[in-house]
Order: structure tokens, then sequence, then C-alpha cells
């Protein structure tokens, strides 16, 4: 499915084209053609032709991820960015110069910052779970160097949440930008989770070979996304030869996408979608029953206020289920819709330089920027 930014009617039939509602799309595009396009196993997909943005290097190799590197010193606090995992790969942490929450943060002062590039699916990956990508994070926070500042981008949040509730101790400070968490608050995601079948999903995997193919959904979604939807991500007008570069950039990162583990997808589905399971504390991870209460460190929520796909009201209520005391809640809304806020430039130039600061500060300063 091929990204679409701008806000779009959400009346019977209609199949949301913003890249990270694509599991959803691909369920009721599963029910209108029942899977006529699925005929084939997902082939296997190879890294990315595009450079990064951040000089980085792999500090680690793990089945579910590649741990990137992207420090400048060896001292300082530590901040791991949770890329979500979902059509498109974790380049949109770090899309460009000014379009990079890589780079915004080390502009704001983080010196020590790592990034978690999740491997696209192999047939090998297919029955990987929830649990599977938690206990590679964890493997990396060790290597990396507890506590750190978890940043966690729209699925990237909920994961982020998860491992901050599971392993309290490993995480100073938690940032969320456009995070699903409570899904008892309307939304596209929401809506199209519960209106399809289970078995729809299930029949999905199935016949995708047990993955969910990142490609088969690119080739079937096949409008590409217009001038107008790049503009509007990006937060920028697109002139010259800079603008230029960076629509052919956009559409080649549209077009690299990545397998998702079958297991792992129907968990996310049917028990944070469907059943809302970390909200209500229903949620099993890695052996124990999910507290939010748990969480007490200070949370940073940032949302768009013009997020068709994670509702600001949905990312910001997020904090009245942690255990974080109000003072120690920081939370922002900015005039941005999804993909804005991890690769705007407005987005960059306002909220992540605050996000930064937050990070940096201690406790006085934390309090001062939560007033």
């Amino acid at each position: 499915m091929a990204a679409k930014t701008g806000k779009q009617p959400n009346g019977p039939g209609h199949v949301p084209e913003d890249p990270l509602l694509w599991p959803f799309a691909a369920a009721r595009l599963a029910m209108d053609a029942w899977f006529g396009w699925l005929d084939r196993a997902p082939a296997e997909q190879g890294d990315s032709s595009l450079p990064w943005t951040t000089p980085s290097s792999v500090a680690l190799e793990l089945a579910t991820m590649r741990l990137r590197d992207c420090t400048r010193t060896g001292a300082g606090q530590p901040a791991l960015v949770c890329a979500p995992y979902a059509l498109h790969r974790a380049l949109i942490a770090d899309f460009a110069p000014g379009h990079s929450v890589v780079q915004s943060l080390q502009n704001g002062g983080i010196d020590r910052i790592y990034l978690a590039d999740w491997r696209s699916a192999t047939p090998e990956m297919r029955y990987l779970s929830i649990d599977s990508y938690l206990a590679d994070l964890n493997v990396a926070i060790d290597e990396i160097g507890a506590p750190v500042d978890l940043v966690g981008l729209c699925q990237g949040g909920w994961l982020s949440l998860l491992y901050a509730a599971r392993f309290p101790a490993k995480v100073r400070r938690l940032v969320l930008v456009g995070a699903p968490v409570d899904l008892s608050t309307e939304s596209a995601l929401s809506r199209l989770a519960r209106n399809a079948p289970e078995m729809v999903y299930d029949q999905l995997v199935a016949r995708g070979g047990g993955n969910v193919s990142g490609e088969e959904m690119l080739r079937v979604w096949s409008k590409a996304p217009s001038r107008e939807d790049i503009v509007t991500a990006l937060q920028r007008e697109l002139f010259g030869e800079e603008g230029a570069a960076l629509l052919a950039r956009f559409e080649r990162w549209n077009a690299e996408t990545l397998n998702l583990p079958g297991a792992y997808y129907l968990e996310i589905i049917n028990w944070i979608f469907r059943e809302n399971r970390i909200a209500s504390g229903q949620f099993t991870a890695l052996g124990r029953v999910i507290d939010l209460k748990h969480v007490k460190a200070p949370v940073f929520l940032l949302a768009g206020l013009d997020d068709d796909v994670v509702p600001a009201a949905q990312a910001l209520a997020t904090a009245g289920l942690l255990g974080t005391p109000p003072a120690f809640i920081a939370a922002a809304s900015e005039p941005s819709n999804h993909l804005g806020l991890f690769m705007g430039a407005r987005t960059h130039a306002h909220a992540w330089p605050r996000i930064a600061g937050w990070l940096r500060g201690d406790l006085s300063g934390v309090l001062a920027r939560s007033a």
C-alpha cells in the first residue's frame, strides 16, 4: 500500500491509505477479493538501497533487528529510538536532514542514540511473537547499558510502553509519539480491526506462507503517493534540486517494504487492536501480566492534531493509564498528520527540540516544562 497522508473519508468500504494502516487495509482487501491477489508466498527482501542520514554502525545483530549505533560520544545518557515495525523500514526515523528523529535529538544535545532497525520477516521468522521482539529489545538495552531513554514511534510506542512496564528499572524516561495504546478511543485503526472477522486475518497469514507480505500490499495498493501527499508528510514545499531529491527519496522509501511474521501480526490484531489488552491490564509479556501503573518513569506524549491513524485524543489518553505522577507527564500536540510526527519539517523544528530538552532536563526542568 502506498503512502497517503491527507485526511480520508471513513465511510463503509473505505480502506485508509496511510502506510501504517496497511495490515487492516490488507484485511479489507482480502474480504473484497477473497485473497485472489495472494497466490504465492512472499519473497524475501534485502536491505534498503537508501543510505542513512545519520552516520551509524551496527552494534548488534539479532533475529528481529539490527541495533544501530548513532552515538557521537561514549559518555552520557543513552536513548534508544524504537521505530514502528509496520510496512516501512526504520529509515522513517532518520529520513533526511531536517526530517530525522535521530538528527533532531542529536541537535538537541542527545549524544548517545541507538535505533532499532527491524528486519523484514523471512519464512524462518513466521512464528516470532511480540515476546520475541520484547526479548530482543531487552538484549539490545542490556548491550547499550540500562537504564535507557526509550523513544517509541507509533507501533514502536506500544512496544516501548510494554517494555517499560515489564522492566521498569531499565527505562529512565519514555517518549511516546503517535502511539496507539487505548483502542477504546475511536480511531481508523480500531474500527478496521473490529469490523473484519478474525478468520480474515488468519487466512491472510496462511496465504502469505506464514508471514504478511509488505511487497504484496504495495503491489495491490497501486496508487502512488501524490506530490501533495508527500508535501503534507514532509511539511515543506518541494522546489528545486533539493525538493526533487526529497521527492525521489520518499518514493523510494515508500516502495521498500517489510514483511511481518504471521504470529506477531495476529497477536497485534487480536490482543491489541481487537481486545485492547494493554489498556485493560490483560496483556501478558514475557510471562508476566502487564500493569501500566508499574510505569512510573517520566513520560512525554506527542500527538498530531490532524492524525487520522492515532487521533490526538487517543495518543494523549495514555497518560491516565500510567503510574507516572501527573507532574512528570509532559504532553504536546502539533498541527501534523501521522507521518508528519516523524518526518515533518515543522514538527522537527518545534516538537523534537522540546523532546530533546526534556530528555536532558533535570527534575526541576521536567516540572517546569510540564506545568
